[in-house]
């Protein structure tokens, strides 16, 4: 480059995001790929090459794009950009093919690890302006306006205008060269750098006018007359310094790319053609052979984007066919890659022992823009685990395993001591990290949550994924399980290793740790392989099958809050549970004596046979059955039944096994899950386990803690916050009715909600003509339990052994319940009557819910299954409310400045940590965000209520 030229620097991400915005959502008519923000940049590039060519002469020009999230700003203040929100998932496929596109036009695509495009934009400019070149940088960011000097310019093509120093200070009040003084006193929210508090940009201007420069500012802050302002430039003087470390762009990274590459030349027709069919931009494709004067209908697409394979399924839930072998690139599935053979027994799978060969897969996955992943572990524990290796797959049939730490130190004599050689631990993570880390590749995997917590544990936070068992589980909720070895039988017609076959079973099982490296790779990469061809399968039905919404906004972004929501655990004090486990243990003596002179004898009160021997042969009890054994049934629905009869027996068995319970399965073993590292307890929630989106918890499971009992909610008192802080327990309140309310438009249910009425006893005063005021707590408890049992379907025996009525009386009560409220029974039959011509019901959210065995011949099968279908969509939307909660959590927590972190979903409730001074601003945060969670998607028709509530133990919050 020399003195007279005129360098085009343009901010790619910028104009990703421009363009992005700018238009309407588009797809590829072939497949539905999205192609939204690739078509807005390629017009938007095609504009500015032509249109400044004559104006402007440009002699070099670039493309300077951002290569991760994390720079070394990050290193100064890790906060710094916590608040930007994560791109959206239509838009993360696009970002390597605007690469592509860049490439395409013939221009070069810049981008550097560790820095931010501005940094190489202002690097730029400093070369080519000391070279005598003019520099305009193609952007309107006002981050870039520091840069503007009598050699560098901004031009902001949305609005024609060139930004020049004149325009610089009627922005900031201030020349370019005092803007980064004036962004170190104002912040900036959307990078979250913090500045001072109480300063904007007008007040800023004024001060770094009168005081000349920030630093002659805070040595004078004493100086300041405002009171306010005075001591907040004195308290956060550290703090404006670090916030302008974070606005100053670096000038002087090491770039690698030349000036002189950047000499603006024509594209290659073929080649940019070629891209524009590919991506079906035939309004761009026929400008261009316009342009170049080529006949367009004798260029092929290129072929480097092929379209999205439909995986179509018959009824019974099969692969109607097996897919084609073609594929896809920048993060969008096609199905298999041309030239792969699907066979698994062509498969190439290889052991990664080199930092070189690591940092080739690497660049592939770059280039690619999207990497399936998998880790091995020592342990299913993920907060104990070590991390063993770690599996990539980049095209189906070759994958690769990077064994870590295989034998570390135990003298294992493997057969092939050369597969020993193992990549450090520490040089693996370090390169690794920035890829794992990079929202703009795509992390694909099956039950990423195990290995984003394992990864955590190394520090490093897995960005942008997609998850194999959730794009499952959004389409085919009840038709099969999710695991990857049934869904790699299922769609790929394949049986993954399983793995007793390496590790060994029973007593000789070994951890994967002392697995030869040469068994390890073929188990490990074969993970990865599968995963990847579960993808190409999976995510084009997303699309084909409406199911893309509920995916992306009820199921992957719930991924990283579920893995923070682990990793934060909750304080459990042992001394209260070892207290509890006592009492316990002398109440059921007490049961024990008691139950032995009702019973005349002593015998194995936990035996069922004993038990059932005793009530039926020798007390001759009428009303007994006996099991498919022959030996009579002592279930709990049996023992209730009897004790409702006035049978005192019955009813102390029953008291005794509900303290046996609460002590072997809560005081005794909590304490055993308690993490030795971090003294908490870190349950694990599965994500895909119920049908209706409800979450499961296990390890230990704390969603079924009895609370009915005073007994069991003693047990929620051994949950206690740290100290100096408290528990926040939010509930929504009864959410399931409200729900019912709203599908099945009930108007005097939805208007008792709108009121604020105690809908209990309205509904009793519906049915039973009772006056609210002075309501009989008899008749309200009546109603109670057939509002809630309406939902789950209640039949008159049920309600009759809850309320210790006659099944006529009951049978009557339901009755009369529907004549008060006949849209609830039109709701129930019409929903019943979708389910069997369909096979599902959906919630309000779209979320579908099979139910294959809904017009099954067995009567009884069958009509369990219609109490599925009524209550499904109930649950499942509440499910999904609470979902939707639980994602926007941590941000809304973020942005109103709260460090509460949210610790168990139970249900309908949500638990939080907070320090004690924040908590009634987090109570109100939270309930806020929990009552407003169905919103924008849907507006309800009527309130969602939260209840939130801080205490020292989960009891006294709840």
């Amino acid at each position: 480059m020399k003195k007279g030229d005129h360098l085009f620097l343009v901010d790619g991400s910028g104009y990703i995001f421009r363009a992005y915005h700018a238009l309407p959502p588009l797809t590829r008519k072939s497949d539905g790929l999205p192609v939204g923000a690739v078509a807005g940049f390629c017009n938007m590039l095609y504009k500015l090459i032509e249109d400044t060519k004559d104006e402007f002469e440009p002699t070099h020009l670039a493309v300077i794009f951002d290569a991760s999230s994390k720079t070394f700003r990050n290193d100064i203040y890790p906060e710094y950009k916590a608040n930007r929100a994560e791109p959206p998932e239509d838009l993360r496929p696009q970002f390597a093919l605007v690469r592509d596109a860049t490439r395409a036009f013939g221009v070069p695509s810049i981008e550097m690890l560790g820095f931010e495009a501005d940094d190489l934009i202002a690097t730029y400019a400093r070369l080519a302006a000391e070279a005598g070149a003019r520099v305009t940088i193609v952007s309107s960011d006002k981050d870039l306006m520091q840069l503007v000097n009598d050699r560098v310019d901004m031009l902001d093509t949305m609005k024609l205008k060139t930004i020049a120093r004149d325009q610089v200070i009627e922005k900031f009040g201030v020349p370019p060269k005092k803007v980064v003084d004036v962004q170190a006193l104002a912040g900036d929210s959307t990078d979250n750098v913090p500045g001072v508090p109480g300063i904007g940009i007008k007040t800023a201007a004024q001060l770094i006018e009168e005081y000349g420069d920030l630093e002659t500012l805070l040595s004078r802050a004493g100086e300041i007359k405002q009171q306010k302002r005075r001591e907040n430039l004195i308290e956060f003087a550290e703090q404006a310094r670090i916030s302008r470390k974070l606005v100053e762009l670096d000038n002087n990274v090491p770039v690698d790319v030349d000036l002189d590459t950047m000499a603006v030349r024509d594209p290659d027709p073929e080649t940019l053609i070629g891209f524009c069919k590919d991506m079906e931009f035939s309004t761009l494709t026929r400008r261009v052979g316009e342009r170049f004067n080529i006949d367009v209908d004798a260029i092929p697409a290129t072929g480097a984007h092929p379209p999205q394979a439909e995986a179509a399924r018959d009824a019974g839930g099969k692969p109607e066919k097996q897919v084609a072998a073609r594929g896809a690139r920048g993060g969008v599935p096609g199905a298999m890659p041309k030239g792969v053979d699907a066979d698994f027994a062509q498969a190439s799978y290889t052991a990664v022992v080199t930092r070189a060969d690591l940092e080739t897969w690497i660049e592939k996955a770059r280039a690619q823009g999207y990497v399936a992943i998998d880790t091995e572990t020592d342990s299913l524990n993920p907060m104990q685990a070590r991390l063993v290796g770690v599996s990539m797959a980049l095209v189906p049939g070759e994958a690769c395993y990077v064994p870590l730490q295989h034998g570390a130190g135990d003298g294992l004599d493997f057969a092939d001591a050369g597969a020993q050689q193992q990549i450090p631990l520490k040089d693996a993570l370090k390169a690794l990290k920035p890829l794992l880390e990079d929202p703009s590749i795509l992390k694909i995997g099956q039950n990423l949550k195990f290995d984003m917590l394992v990864f955590r544990q190394h520090g490093i936070a897995l960005t942008a994924l997609d998850d194999t068992m959730l794009m499952s589980y959004a389409l085919d909720a009840g038709v099969h399980g999710h695991g990857m070895d049934e869904l790699s039988d299922l769609f790929l017609g394949h049986k993954p290793i399983p793995f007793s076959e390496v590790a060994g079973k029973g007593k000789a099982q070994i951890t994967f740790d002392r697995v030869p490296v040469d068994k390890a790779v073929a188990y490990a990469a074969e993970d990865a392989d599968v995963t990847l061809r579960l993808w190409h399968i999976l995510k084009p039905r997303l699309v084909a099958e409406r199911r893309m919404t509920v995916y992306e906004t009820l199921e992957r972004p719930l991924v990283p809050v579920i893995v923070e929501m682990e990793r934060a655990g909750v304080k459990v004090d042992k001394a209260v549970l070892a207290r509890l486990s006592s009492d316990f243990a002398q109440k059921m003596a007490r049961f024990e004596d008691e139950i032995y002179v009702l019973a005349g004898e002593r015998f194995n009160i936990a035996s069922p046979k004993q038990l059932g021997e005793i009530l039926f042969d020798k007390q001759g009890i009428p009303g007994g059955r006996k099991t498919k054994t022959g030996a009579w049934s002592t279930d709990a629905d049996m023992l209730e039944a009897l004790a409702a009869q006035g049978h005192e027996l019955p009813r102390a068995v029953l008291d005794w096994r509900g303290l046996a319970k609460l002590k072997s399965t809560y005081t005794d073993a909590l304490p055993e899950f308690i993490d030795k590292d971090t003294g908490r307890i870190h349950t694990s929630y599965s994500l895909a386990a119920t049908s209706t989106g409800r979450l499961a918890s296990t390890e230990p499971n704390l969603q079924n803690i009895p609370v009915r009992t005073e007994d069991g909610r003693k047990i929620r008192t051994a949950f206690v916050a740290e100290k100096g802080n408290l528990l926040i327990s939010a509930d929504y309140s009864q959410i399931e009715l409200r729900l019912l309310a709203h599908i099945a438009d009930i108007e005097a249910l939805k208007k008792a909600f709108a009121d604020g009425l105690d809908i209990h006893a309205m509904t009793a005063s519906e049915m039973f003509s009772v006056p609210l005021k002075d309501m009989d707590p008899g008749i309200r408890r009546r109603a109670k339990a057939i509002n809630f049992g309406i939902i789950y379907g209640i039949s008159a025996f049920g309600l009759a052994n809850q309320l210790g009525i006659s099944r006529q009386e009951a049978g009557d009560y339901i009755a009369r319940y529907f004549e008060r409220f006949p849209g609830i029974r039109a709701y129930m039959d019409d929903t019943k009557d979708f389910a069997h011509k369909n096979g599902y019901v959906e919630t309000i959210f779209g979320r579908r819910i099979h139910l294959p065995q809904i017009n099954s011949k067995n009567p009884a099968e069958k009509s369990f299954m219609e109490r599925a279908a009524i209550n499904a969509p109930i649950q499942g939307s509440a499910a999904d409310i609470i979902r939707r909660a639980m994602i926007r959590m941590p941000g809304a927590l973020a942005k109103a400045k709260l460090s509460a972190r949210m610790l168990l979903q139970v249900h309908d409730e949500l638990i939080f940590e907070t320090p004690e001074k924040e908590a009634e601003k987090t109570c109100e945060a939270v309930a806020k965000i929990m009552s407003g969670a169905a919103a924008p998607a849907l507006e309800l028709s009527v309130p969602l209520d939260v209840d939130a509530r801080a205490a020292k133990n989960w009891d006294e919050a709840h």
